[in-house]
């Protein structure tokens, strides 16, 4: 092939066409557990997550639900994927290898917000969120009725594979998606482009700025014990108690149960089988609905 802008213009389209026909290929799991939050800032600041509002009978002054309960913020970061093209490998006609290759960039590139959405639900154990505590811990502050500081729990411990029981029907989800910069394909594939110059190597990249984190813990339990009937109902049974501060009921509603592929089969016998390995009519059926993703192994 002749090295003219023309044949570069065409080479950069049918690449840019295999991206985007991986783009379209990748399954989305994410905005199953995390909200978008568009971002035009370096970070964007989340002190308003120290409160959930409600109403109250009014006596005396308005209570101003401020914006700043909690110093708690989420940076966006760059993130890149770049393709290099010999110079040799146009002039020879042997681009067939590269087409793949960009096809896959695109998926990628699609599926990095459920690498960075589910890579932060697991590690909620040892991260922490807006109140100082690990978003999955045992010592959540929360104000009782008296305005007392108590500890409240939203994972039971244990040791094995993490599964998670998650209420995703309320205005923010348990996790953060902040994206400042959506993914876009660019090229540097000029002749006089210093990478065609220096190492005659054409350039094609898709670059992004986003970031993830915690929104309310309440609306998350996450354990590591053994995925059973038993530990399940423990998990719906304590979100269903989770308070605001003053006693306030959060009306939390567990809908969303995340399980990696090894856990399938114990979900499915919690929330599809009729009965229970006792035999007893599986109260559990249909509680929940299960989200096996392969973006927790």
């Amino acid at each position: 092939m002749l090295i003219t802008s023309a044949n570069l213009n065409a080479l950069r389209v049918g690449f840019h066409t295999a991206f985007m026909r991986g783009l379209g290929m990748a399954d989305s799991h994410y905005d199953r557990i995390a909200t978008t939050v568009p971002s035009s800032t370096k970070t964007n600041a989340y002190g308003w997550l120290g409160d959930i509002p409600g109403m109250r009978k009014w006596i005396g002054p308005r209570v101003v639900h401020g914006l700043s309960e909690h110093d708690y913020s989420i940076k966006n970061e760059p993130f890149e994927l770049t393709i290099g093209v010999d110079r040799d490998n146009i002039s020879d006609d042997n681009l067939g290898i590269y087409t793949p290759l960009f096809t896959q960039m695109g998926q990628s590139t699609a599926a990095h917000p459920n690498e960075l959405v589910f890579a932060a639900l697991k590690s909620g154990f040892a991260t922490n969120c807006y109140d100082g505590q690990y978003f999955f811990d045992t010592d959540h502050p929360v104000l009782d009725e008296n305005g007392n500081e108590v500890s409240v729990a939203n994972t039971d411990g244990g040791s094995g594979t993490p599964w998670f029981l998650l209420s995703t029907n309320m205005f923010l989800k348990p996790i953060i998606f902040q994206d400042r910069k959506k993914a876009e394909f660019v090229a540097r594939d000029r002749i006089d482009d210093s990478n065609v110059f220096d190492l005659k190597e054409y350039r094609y990249g898709v670059d992004a700025r986003r970031n993830v984190g915690y929104g309310f813990w309440q609306m998350a339990w996450g354990s590591k014990q053994t995925l059973n009937k038993a530990n399940y109902k423990i998990a719906r049974e304590a979100m269903g108690e989770f308070t605001g501060d003053h006693g306030r009921p959060l009306g939390l509603e567990p809908n969303l149960l995340v399980v990696p592929p090894s856990l399938e089969g114990n979900a499915l016998e919690i929330l599809n089988a009729e009965r229970d390995a006792a035999g007893a009519t599986n109260v559990y059926k249909g509680t929940a609905e299960l989200l096996k993703t392969p973006w927790l192994v």
